[in-house]
């Protein structure tokens, strides 16, 4: 059916830093995803995409990439990172770099030359403007906190951010800074990468004189310039990091003629459990069918005109079984229920790291936390008058660190990430949620996620059925089918943990094949149990 390997994919992300450390420095690296690509390929994993290991001052935990074309010391060398393409070739599983196109590190080359004067040869490799000591340009924001201007004295000119301070945007207006872009991909082709993740590309064409920090006017342009000049010339897998993406934007990142990229992560879903006009932080209960009208619009916009990638969890997102799960009573069956809900829909499904154990979001002494953006609202929102008390509900909630605790492998000490003390602190509860734990028995959350990881390459309906919603109004199923010729894919899953009756429409009362469940056994054809999902092939 499909040509494309990524269609039949299932992309595994992984956060170094907090994977598997090997040489006891308490941080992640190279070495130790390599001494687990067993269980990668157990788990039936296509391809890894690492959070990015280049050298890095670490400011946004690697996401202010200091040299494009190096190895950060802590997770290793560049022998190491072939090695790893090597090994992970070896078990039929590719790894995608995770790219940040959109600025570089004040510690780049670059940028210590661009801020050596105007008339230097790198000076316009980022975004300035004129002006006078404390008098910000315009009132445009970082998304870190604070104006996305810094004063440079010397040049007497400000510099945009629209990150940390240590993060300078680039200027892709200048074609020099788009060669260069260019030219570090394909080195990295020549390695024998197997796809990239482009973080935040849809900010690359900002102007910020007329406040356009995303979707600026010239974005598809220059995406379609750097797909020409790199991408098309290998069979890569690439997704594009857009939070301002909708259905119709994501037809031209994802259209398939291959003009620009293999898809785009699209947020839509992912926002839904805030205030509306409010900030993440600022927090509402999830409104459940405006969540099923946002995924089947997504399903049913791309539909044979471009592709969606699939995801509850990454490096910056809470954990989902604890986000819009129970990760007490029904931490098991929630997490399960959110797997099936979610692999049974059209689109390249990821799994972030721990995910396939249900680990969980934790409750740390803010001293305890590492990431700058929940160390900069913690200081902002308390300063501006929050009750603290507050400020942490919203921090539990959505913090970033939720993601970034260490993988949980066994019950041992540090639970078996590392031999000595860790970067960031383990969550308690890995002395019963663990892999070694979840290997040595059946019915684990991970073993569901195997079989659907197989269902995908088993069934063509996976990668091409037609999406139809069921029961819209439903206050507590998600139901849907996935149709290709004369075969139906049905999933229904109860979101919440009341037991339900299930009025499925007539032409459901036919022989059905349990693919897969949340529970050990089938239960009652009309009802679902607390967090309960089914997943049947019809035909």
């Amino acid at each position: 059916m499909n040509s494309k390997w990524w269609k039949q994919a299932v992309i595994y992300q992984i956060y170094p830093k907090s994977f598997q450390d090997s040489n006891g420095d308490g941080i992640g690296d190279l070495q130790g995803i390599i001494s687990r690509l067993d269980y990668l390929k157990k788990l039936g994993a296509d391809a890894l995409w690492l959070s990015p290991v280049c050298c890095s001052p670490q400011d946004d935990n690697g996401y202010d990439i200091s040299d494009y074309q190096d190895i950060d010391p802590m997770f290793g060398n560049l022998e190491d990172m072939d090695e790893l393409i090597e090994k992970a070739g070896k078990q039929g599983i590719r790894i995608i770099m995770d790219l940040v196109l959109n600025h570089t590190s004040d510690e780049h080359p670059w940028f210590k030359e661009a801020k050596k004067s105007k008339d230097n040869p790198y000076h316009d490799y980022y975004v300035w403007k004129d002006g006078v000591a404390g008098v910000v340009p315009n009132g445009l924001r970082a998304c870190f906190g604070g104006p996305a201007w810094e004063w440079v004295p010397e040049l007497g000119q400000y510099y945009f951010h629209q990150f940390s301070v240590k993060q300078p945007d680039l200027n892709w207006e200048n074609p020099k800074v788009r060669r260069e872009i260019q030219d570090m991909i394909l080195w990295w082709m020549e390695k024998g990468i197997g796809g990239f993740r482009l973080d935040v590309i849809d900010c690359v064409a900002k102007d910020p004189d007329r406040l356009i920090t995303a979707d600026g006017p010239k974005l598809h342009t220059y995406i379609q310039e750097l797909s020409r000049e790199t991408f098309q010339k290998g069979d890569l897998v690439t997704v594009g990091e857009a939070w301002s993406a909708n259905p119709e934007s994501a037809l031209l990142y994802s259209n398939p003629d291959g003009r620009e990229l293999s898809m785009v992560f699209q947020f839509e879903h992912i926002c839904l459990d805030q205030k509306k006009g409010g900030e993440k932080w600022d927090l509402a209960p999830l409104p459940f069918p405006e969540l099923k009208r946002v995924l089947s619009a997504w399903q049913e916009a791309l539909f044979c005109k471009g592709w969606n990638s699939l995801f509850w969890n990454n490096h910056d997102l809470p954990r989902i079984v604890s986000r819009w799960g129970n990760d007490k009573e029904y931490r098991v069956e929630s997490a399960k229920m959110f797997a099936i809900l979610l692999h049974g829909m059209q689109g390249t499904p990821y799994i972030y790291q721990g995910e396939e154990l249900g680990m969980t979001n934790v409750r740390y002494h803010i001293e305890d936390y590492r990431d700058i953006e929940i160390l900069n609202l913690y200081r902002e929102r308390t300063e501006a008058g929050y009750k603290k008390s507050d400020v942490m509900e919203s921090i539990y909630t959505k913090g970033r660190d939720n993601a970034r605790t260490p993988m949980q492998w066994n019950q041992g000490k540090e639970a078996g990430f590392t031999e000595g003390t860790p970067w960031i602190k383990v969550n308690p509860n890995y002395t019963k949620i663990n892999a070694e734990a979840a290997l040595a028995d059946d019915t684990s959350i991970f073993y569901l996620y195997q079989k659907l990881i197989e269902l995908r390459k088993t069934y063509d309906v996976f990668a091409d059925g037609k999406y139809r919603l069921l029961l819209p109004e439903d206050p507590d199923i998600f139901a849907y089918t996935r149709t290709l010729e004369k075969t139906v894919l049905l999933v229904v899953c109860n979101f919440y943990s009341n037991k339900v009756l299930l009025p499925l429409p007539k032409e459901f009362d036919c022989e059905k094949k349990l693919l897969a469940s949340s529970y050990t056994d089938e239960g009652l054809p009309n009802e679902l149990r607390p967090y309960e999902a089914r997943m049947y092939l019809i035909g």
